[in-house]
């Protein structure tokens, strides 16, 4: 029988570029990819810890094959990994509920998933493998990319921050950097492939210390995005994520002096007030933030700034909710991921008194995402007009004519194009706005 597999991911973009290491080994291997989840006889989850909502999405989904996979037995394989399996009563969970999945293994150890499914055939048993810390950094894994002219490269793998809210470090482990000789390779091989765009992943990649095999001392985060904006072939650098803590004056001059590195900065917030951020363990002040802010605007005016924030964390005032407000309209932000606060098991602020209801989360969110939502759209206005190099991603999934693609600020742009753009860099003239998105036509004189 022919092995076609189906990836199903939830969370971030690691998760994505996990994905996309996970197809490459299959594919590899001689697995064929299939299109839909419904035409798999191997099923892959690969999944995130991070919001309560995941995990019921992540189950409720699973749950869905019971049914399959009693009915065609050894011919349908499950699997499931990531995030979610690096807590114990997750798989508690998945062997007492759903004792038909597979194959189970975490996110330190994806290399294993062809060694995992050849065990899984030939032993005829259910195959488990979750290491509790990443060992050493597996190097040379084929991807299989959602796009050929971009990339992301993970730069570092987990975190050493411990937000009081976050399950990161317990799922991802302890920080670990890649030797820049080993980052270098990987970027200048994408380029040799057509690869214009790279994004850099990492937990928190600004505290990335990589050791050279032949430089002394460390190469930071900043020396790196200097040698990547020397590579041949590569004309645009992006990063996610940052944590302001570790945004260093150094770096913040680098968007004055790297012509490739692009002028968006996705700078997690998280909350307004000083003091819910001391109780989120996030070692700076609003002050601080506002600062960051400014510094960067005085050296790149243009750069778009987007964010995260979290509604309702335990304790959370009124008056500190509004802290929040007031910080989104003095940043103004172009976009902004918003959470409801969610517990997340084994995680210090899951103890912390005075949990906010939910009838009050639901209500701040929709007043933050209205103020969030008006100052998107009010930015995205002031491009009206404006001609706008846009890196061409290909066809809208709903109409073959319209084409969309980003901006070096990351904006989204739709316009009419055709076949030859994608994976091009053209000019596009803005002639419309969404709260969203941009719309525009292709300059061709």
């Amino acid at each position: 029988m022919e092995k076609k597999f189906h990836i199903t991911t939830f969370g971030c973009q690691m998760n994505e570029h996990d994905s996309e290491t996970l197809a490459g080994m299959l594919l590899e291997r001689g697995y064929v990819q299939a299109k839909e989840r419904k035409d798999a006889n191997i099923v892959i989850f690969n999944t995130c810890s991070i919001r309560e909502n995941a995990d019921k999405r992540f189950f409720g989904t699973l749950g869905q094959l019971k049914k399959k996979k009693l009915e065609q037995r050894e011919n349908f394989t499950v699997c499931v990994c990531g995030c979610m399996m690096q807590q114990q009563h997750i798989i508690d969970t998945l062997k007492s509920k759903y004792p038909w999945v597979d194959v189970i293994f975490g996110t330190h150890n994806i290399h294993e998933l062809p060694t995992l499914l050849d065990n899984l055939y030939n032993e005829k048993q259910k195959q488990l493998s979750v290491l509790e810390e990443g060992g050493e950094i597996v190097e040379g894994l084929p991807a299989e990319r959602m796009f050929k002219h971009k990339a992301f490269v993970n730069i570092m793998y987990g975190c050493n921050n411990f937000c009081t809210y976050c399950i990161v470090p317990y799922t991802r482990g302890r920080e670990r950097s890649r030797k820049p000789e080993d980052i270098l390779r990987e970027i200048k091989e994408l380029a040799a492939d057509g690869v214009k765009e790279v994004t850099l992943l990492g937990q928190n990649v600004n505290s990335y210390k990589g050791e050279s095999e032949t430089e002394p001392g460390t190469c930071d985060f900043t020396d790196l995005i200097y040698l990547i904006d020397k590579v041949e072939g590569i004309e645009r650098i992006r990063f996610m994520t940052s944590h302001p803590k570790d945004l260093s004056d150094k770096l913040i001059k680098a968007f004055g002096e790297c012509k490739k590195l692009c002028h968006y900065f996705h700078l997690p917030v998280q909350a307004g007030s000083s003091r819910v951020l001391k109780q989120m363990n996030r070692r700076y002040t609003r002050e601080a933030y506002l600062e960051l802010v400014k510094k960067l605007r005085e050296v790149a005016p243009d750069i778009a700034i987007s964010t995260d924030i979290i509604v309702g964390f335990p304790g959370e005032t009124e008056e500190e909710f509004e802290e929040t407000l007031s910080l989104c309209e003095e940043v103004r932000f172009d976009s902004a991921f918003t959470f409801l606060y969610s517990v997340r098991k084994g995680t210090p602020a899951a103890e912390y008194e005075n949990q906010i209801p939910e009838e009050v989360k639901h209500e701040r969110f929709n007043r933050l995402v209205e103020v969030i939502n008006r100052i998107s759209a009010e930015k995205n206005s002031q491009y009206v007009g404006k001609i706008e190099k846009v890196l061409v991603d290909g066809p809208s999934k709903t109409n073959s004519k319209t084409y969309g693609g980003r901006t070096e600020t990351f904006k989204l742009v739709n316009f009419r194009g055709n076949p030859d753009m994608a994976g091009k860099i053209v000019n596009v003239r803005i002639t419309s706005s969404n709260t969203f998105s941009l719309e525009g036509e292709v300059v061709t004189e």
